[in-house]
């Protein structure tokens, strides 16, 4: 019996040959199953050069850890942008440009006034990179799982709209006491200088309350921005490698995949920051302001108060956005783990829409 898999292969092989013949050879039964569990969006075996299987334990945990190093260090180095930018939102008529943001910051704290924050930030963010890249591969599976292999790449968008949108659910629960305090100590001067400071002071003040009255605004904000986030870049990912880059992902160099990566997390980068500023601005007056609701602050901020500080937010999370993918890719390469390419049309799907013989 000739091998069901090398038959289908020279058939969609561009180059077969007329000339071409198989020897009869008897196929070893191969299962397509892990540990009872398809693998619709990679092999289940490790491929070579790999240093552990797709889906599995140490992948995840790997990929956890890219995303601390990815969000932990990304948002720190952006302090003094962000701290101008949450400025900006909850006091408009005192910083009305990031120029001006930046002098009167400088002017009234000096150069170490733009750091503050940066505690709470590199914790903060850090848990949130955990669950972010973690939980998205993990619920991409998952869901993958349950779609299929043809309806994964029929709804992979939908998919990761989806995947994106679960995994920061819990990754905004991780972040919201950090980002209270984050936002407090930036917001008001003379409130706390530091985490230590800060955090036992607002316990004091409202209790455990004071962390976590921010995360339905902090889902409004982060949860669109992140299947934004997700979503474009997967898709930027396929198109690039389709219409722009003149050879297929295979035959690029680790560079050169690192540079498309770059380049479609900018692109996605400012597409997050237009859909999730208007929550963004709400968090920030929320946090400043104890005892508000985000229904008072968002009439109290205005259709047009709402997208105060965007162009230093575009900025930020468009850098943000590439520089968080380059070093989770980055990270990926480093410790040899799994990268499938873009999707491409089940073979079983091309045959069912008559595009294959």
């Amino acid at each position: 019996m000739y091998p069901s898999t090398l038959t289908q292969l020279s058939r969609a092989n561009p180059f077969n040959s007329p000339l071409f013949s198989l020897k009869e050879i008897e196929e070893p039964k191969q299962s397509l199953c892990t540990n009872g569990q398809s693998r619709n969006l990679a092999a289940a075996a490790i491929a070579e050069g790999d240093s552990c299987e797709f889906g599995s334990q140490k992948y995840l945990l790997l990929c956890g850890f890219g995303g601390i190093i990815s969000c932990g260090t990304t948002h720190t180095a952006l302090v003094p942008l962000d701290l101008v930018k949450c400025r900006m939102q909850v006091d408009p008529d005192k910083y009305k440009g990031i120029g001006k943001g930046f002098a009167l910051t400088l002017k009234e704290d000096g150069a170490r006034g733009l750091a503050k924050g940066w505690a709470p930030t590199f914790i903060g963010y850090s848990m949130q990179g955990l669950c972010k890249f973690g939980f998205y591969e993990m619920f991409k599976i998952f869901y993958s799982d349950l779609l299929g292999e043809e309806n994964t790449y029929l709804w992979r968008t939908s998919l990761y709209l989806a995947a994106s949108a679960s995994a920061e659910f819990f990754a905004d629960i991780a972040l919201a006491p950090m980002e209270a305090c984050k936002v407090r100590i930036q917001t008001q001067p003379g409130y706390a200088n530091n985490l230590r400071q800060c955090a036992p002071k607002m316990y004091a003040e409202e209790g455990v309350w004071a962390f976590y009255k921010g995360v339905v605004p902090l889902w409004m904000r982060q949860i669109p921005y992140t299947m934004m986030k997700f979503a474009c870049f997967e898709r930027t990912v396929e198109l690039l490698y389709k219409h722009v880059v003149p050879k297929p992902r295979a035959d690029c160099t680790k560079s050169e995949q690192l540079v498309v990566t770059f380049t479609a997390g900018y692109i996605a980068g400012v597409f997050c920051a237009i859909v999730s500023h208007p929550a963004d601005s709400v968090v920030s007056v929320l946090n400043k302001e104890s005892g508000s609701t985000a229904t008072q602050v968002l009439k109290k901020l205005g259709p047009r108060g709402v997208w105060k500080g965007l162009v230093a937010r575009i900025i930020m999370i468009g850098t943000l956005t590439a520089l968080q993918w380059f070093i989770y890719d980055s990270v990926k390469v480093y410790f040899r783990l799994p990268r499938p390419p873009p999707p491409e049309m089940p073979e079983s799907l091309k045959k069912k829409l008559g595009l294959t013989e």
